[in-house]
């Protein structure tokens, strides 16, 4: 979910759809929004001579992107093994359930409500499939149960809505927290200096080939915000509708209802801190 500023940085150019590295290919739903940009990215990760695959957020319950996205497994002569949820939104998870009856694949998640006929998923795990690995790594603040995939093998990060391919994300209270995704900013950049992860595989937009540069966007980006809702306090306004229309004021009135959200979260966070 889209949230209000451009990120500057190196977005692959035709990255919307089809491969975007040896081991990924990405195949975009016909969703787009304000708040999905371009529509919402499923990926396909599979090892290339594998004939089983993992599939990372089937997106909306749509049969025709549905069947879009078992047609690319099928064009690589493989199967699906395994489903991935990054989080519960409806524009990355409402179609699990029926990808699955297509399948035969379980779904896993964080969100226990989300799986189905397989195991969940927790910080530190390794999906295995068809000698693939795929390093569960916890990102809460979008939602209470965002996750990120890390694929070692090359050197990429599936960040769902955590970090998105085109400006900046909802920090979607009250689910969401902002004290969390600052934390989870932190942890992503951290992995992707320690593992030298090169390319990021977003839920929405284009690939990113700049992590490091994108993810210390967002946290400067946050703390500019952060500090700007502050002031509007000290200056008399309440409410964050209010808030909204004091900061936001230079950005599309089309994305004062996911900045509000955002801003639910910084007064929260502000009044946890006794900054406000």
């Amino acid at each position: 979910m889209s949230d209000d500023a451009a990120l500057p940085g190196r977005p692959r150019d035709g990255a919307l759809g089809g491969c975007a590295t040896e081991r990924t290919e990405s195949v975009l739903a016909p969703n787009p929004s304000v708040m999905t940009l371009d529509g919402t990215n499923t990926w396909i990760v599979a090892e290339p001579d594998s004939e089983l695959a993992v599939v990372v957020d089937p997106g909306p319950l749509d049969e025709g992107h549905l069947a879009a996205v078992l047609a690319a497994v099928e064009r690589g002569g493989r199967r699906v093994g395994t489903t991935l949820l990054t989080h519960g939104h409806a524009d990355h998870c409402e179609g699990a359930a029926r990808f699955a009856e297509l399948t035969g694949a379980p779904v896993r998640a964080l969100d226990p409500r989300l799986k189905l006929g397989g195991e969940g998923l927790v910080a530190g795990d390794v999906v295995t499939t068809g000698g693939l690995e795929l390093w569960v790594v916890p990102s809460p603040g979008h939602t209470h149960d965002s996750l990120c995939f890390h694929l070692p093998a090359d050197r990429a990060l599936l960040t769902g809505d955590t970090v998105l391919g085109r400006g900046t994300t909802v920090v979607a209270h009250p689910d969401g927290r902002l004290g969390e995704y600052l934390d989870s900013l932190r942890r992503l950049r951290s992995l992707v200096v320690d593992e030298d992860v090169r390319t990021v595989l977003p839920g929405h937009g284009p690939v990113l080939e700049d992590p490091r540069g994108a993810i210390e966007y967002y946290l400067v980006h946050r703390a500019k915000r952060l500090a700007q809702v502050e002031t509007a306090v000290e200056i008399g306004y309440r409410t964050a509708g209010e808030v909204v229309a004091h900061v936001y004021s230079d950005v599309d009135r089309s994305l004062w209802p996911a900045a509000e959200q955002s801003v639910q979260a910084q007064l929260e966070y502000l009044r946890e801190h006794g900054l406000i």
